[in-house]
């Protein structure tokens, strides 16, 4: 059971009107297991294009503008087989990342049967989400673009068009660790290809014309310097979040609610799968987290019984409160 503070209360989203188990839709029989997730954003599924337009731009540019024309084969062969393993990976996390499902709560199950199955006893509580209508779980969050709530939903990234969470959190970060690599590997490549084309006559460098191949470098070399910016500050901030056991979410709010913490280690295997292996690096590899339970951290313990009695009047908002917590008196 989960001890909650009062303070942690005034962050319930109120509105009375939604919170009434009798008007909330049973869910949709569960899909079968391994059904894809995909969220009908337009906003996240331009920049999912755009995200996999670039990276194949820097493939056509490292193979046809610096490779392909190279006189040193072995030069070419080893640099191509390892860009194109990096690419492969990261266009594969993307993936993994968008059409996995981060970690939804089951939509529209608070219920009135549902929670009188919980049975709940004197100073249990349960937090009700108002938007879709379902029990959110301890470190759970509604996000507005999937319309739903995520276990410990870190953001919601519209470059993988999808929330990062529970589940897909590992391909999110295997993501960003790829493109940082092969946007550092792109930029020495560009700065050898300089190197290598002011020594010799630039008519030799490449097939296309000079002008035109100073401007497809330029704008590579601009793309991976951005992104090798962008992912390594997006790698870093996760994998402080995995070792500290704390979402980007609850870094930005701070909530100070007591809870166990598995700590760091444990918590790093929790995400990447297991013990320190090669799977950790690879995105066909799913985290080996056991099936979340139906009932997981979605009934909470009051701190006291004087805390139950502030829960009421917190701020002001008591029929509020009461709305959007569930407690039972026996």
């Amino acid at each position: 059971m989960m001890l909650i503070p009062t303070h942690h209360f005034r962050d319930i989203e109120r509105k009375p009107e939604y919170l009434q188990p009798e008007k909330c839709v049973p869910p949709p029989y569960p899909g079968p297991a391994g059904t894809m997730w995909f969220i009908r954003d337009g906003c996240g599924i331009a920049c999912a294009i755009v995200t996999w337009f670039l990276v194949l731009y820097a493939e056509f540019v490292v193979l046809f503008v610096m490779l392909i024309p190279s006189r040193d084969y072995v030069y070419s062969v080893i640099n191509g087989t390892v860009f194109n393993l990096l690419a492969f990976l990261a266009l594969a996390s993307h993936c993994r990342a968008m059409l996995t499902d981060p970690g939804a709560v089951p939509k529209g199950n608070a219920t009135k049967e549902f929670i009188e199955s919980l049975q709940l006893k004197p100073g249990q509580v349960v937090y009700k989400c108002p938007k879709c209508c379902s029990i959110k779980p301890d470190r759970a969050h509604h996000c507005s673009v999937c319309k739903r709530c995520i276990r410990k939903m870190d953001h919601h990234c519209p470059w993988v068009n999808n929330c990062v969470g529970e589940n897909n959190q590992k391909y999110f970060v295997l993501f960003t660790m790829y493109i940082a690599l092969i946007s550092l590997h792109a930029l020495i490549m560009v700065g050898f290809h300089f190197l290598h084309c002011f020594e010799e006559d630039w008519t030799k460098c490449s097939s296309f014309s000079p002008p035109t191949t100073v401007i497809l470098l330029i704008l590579l070399c601009f793309e991976a310097l951005l992104f090798l910016i962008f992912t390594s500050v997006m790698f870093g901030t996760q994998v402080h979040s995995i070792c500290t056991d704390e979402t980007g979410i609850e870094r930005l709010k701070r909530k100070n609610q007591p809870r166990e913490r598995t700590g760091s280690w444990n918590t790093v295997k929790e995400t990447f799968g297991g013990n320190f292996s090669l799977n950790w690096f690879n995105p066909f590899s799913r985290p080996c987290q056991p099936e979340t339970p139906i009932h997981k951290d979605l009934v909470r313990q009051a701190s006291s019984l004087s805390d139950m009695d502030n829960i009421e009047t917190t701020e002001g908002q008591s029929e509020e409160t009461k709305d959007s917590v569930e407690v039972t008196d026996e």
